[in-house]
């Protein structure tokens, strides 16, 4: 049993919604939850409206009739979003209403399903949603996630113990990277790792890097250039209105945008990922002037490049993260399996989408602006995790000035 279990899942809610989220008074909130995951998800609906939301509205999805629709369903509904669901997306961006996400799944849910039916669920998905992502993408709205264990998640991390000492091995993770103890000061701890993550964001921006060389011995050797206006990001960020909210919890991420059309070599895949509820392991890409032009998964493959071909914009960098080695999660030594946990644990890079505030003023500029300034268009956004103990990433200025970023997997300053 995790000790003082009350205590931390309640300092968890009230993290996800005054951090997190920063749920503002006379705010709508769409707060999103696996049924599994009830427990946190009404907790934060009672930590929401003590701050004053006007109207909490709550969305249950179920692994089980997730899974049963992708394996049984007709064919053609899954390349036909309805119109109700876009109409319900739009009444929440129309409100400005604040996104917050308990996350608890099954890492292989969709495991043996026809990649093909995936693909034409997100693109279809992906187009429906594609004025609301946006919109979330440039911090129109606060937003934010965390994580709830659910007993097929927990086994898959902790395989060896029983399930019910599974589940408290994932919750003590969970509280442990979150800076939760229990003492009802995880608000303030997070508060200062903010602040440390934001000093430095600032020293990256000062250097005002053209181009960042990876290299590894598993054989990554990538060159990816930087838009000339790029602002790395990280901590905090904050919506028009000023509101401050940290879109994952937990983050230790600094991150900003690729030049999409100017990334060059090949890059490894440090850890496994969770990709449509299907683990894609021990995989590379190879980059030639921005785009994917090669890729091989040991498992997983069909479903990485079924990922890749949803749309042109998927086959290029929307994001570069970078990640010590030596963070809280990495620490743990445990591996996630789960894109929120894992992607804070190693730098990593995203195919897809890039967000708009990686360069200046990119949230007020139109797609065609985004694009000349350097940023990539797309309706996915996939991380995949790069970082590794002898990582060494090298900054070059644009004056020809070569800069360690990261040395043995961490930053050099």
């Amino acid at each position: 049993m995790v000790e003082n279990f009350d205590a931390k899942l309640k300092e968890y809610a009230h993290l996800l919604v005054d951090i997190g989220a920063n749920v503002q008074p006379g705010q709508t909130v769409r707060l999103r939850a696996e049924v599994d995951c009830a427990p946190l998800a009404r907790m934060c609906v009672e930590a929401c409206y003590d701050r004053g939301a006007r109207e909490v509205v709550l969305e249950w999805d179920d692994d089980f009739v997730f899974r049963q629709k992708f394996l049984r369903a007709d064919e053609d509904i899954f390349a036909n979003y309805p119109a109700y669901e876009k109409a319900r997306i739009d009444w929440y961006l129309d409100r400005g209403a604040v996104d917050l996400s308990i996350l608890g799944s099954d890492p292989e849910l969709l495991k043996g399903v026809d990649p093909a039916r995936m693909q034409a669920y997100r693109r279809a998905a992906g187009n429906a949603f594609r004025e609301y992502g946006d919109a979330m993408d440039a911090n129109k709205f606060q937003w934010s996630m965390g994580a709830h264990p659910v007993p097929s998640w927990a086994k898959k991390v902790f395989p060896d113990l029983p399930e019910a000492e599974a589940m408290d091995a994932l919750w003590d993770a969970i509280f442990s990277v979150c800076r939760i103890t229990g003492d009802g000061k995880a608000v303030e701890r997070w508060r200062e790792h903010i602040a440390a993550t934001v000093r430095r964001c600032e020293t990256l921006n000062a250097y005002n890097f053209k181009s960042l060389h990876y290299t590894n011995s598993l054989g990554t050797d990538l060159t990816v250039q930087l838009p000339e206006n790029h602002v790395w990001i990280g901590g905090s960020e904050k919506t028009p209105a000023g509101a401050e909210f940290v879109p994952n919890m937990p983050t230790e991420e600094i991150f900003t945008a690729p030049q999409w059309d100017a990334v060059n070599g090949r890059v490894y895949a440090a850890l496994p990922m969770s990709l449509d509820g299907n683990l894609v392991k021990d995989f590379y890409l190879d980059f030639q002037d921005g785009r994917i032009v090669d890729v091989h998964a040991e498992q997983g493959e069909d479903v990485l490049r079924h990922s890749i071909e949803l749309d042109e914009g998927s086959h290029y960098l929307g994001e570069a993260a970078l990640v010590p080695y030596d963070s809280p999660i990495r620490n743990k030594g445990i591996l996630f399996y789960n894109t929120l946990f894992d992607e804070n644990a190693s730098c990593h890079l995203a195919f897809g989408s890039s967000y708009p505030t990686c360069v200046k003023g990119g949230a007020d500029m139109t797609e065609e602006q985004q694009t000349a300034a350097g940023l990539n268009q797309s309706i996915n956004h996939v991380d995949f995790m790069v970082g590794t103990e002898d990582l060494s990433i090298v900054g070059v200025t644009h004056d020809g000035k070569e800069v360690p970023v990261f040395v043995d997997g961490n930053f050099a300053f």
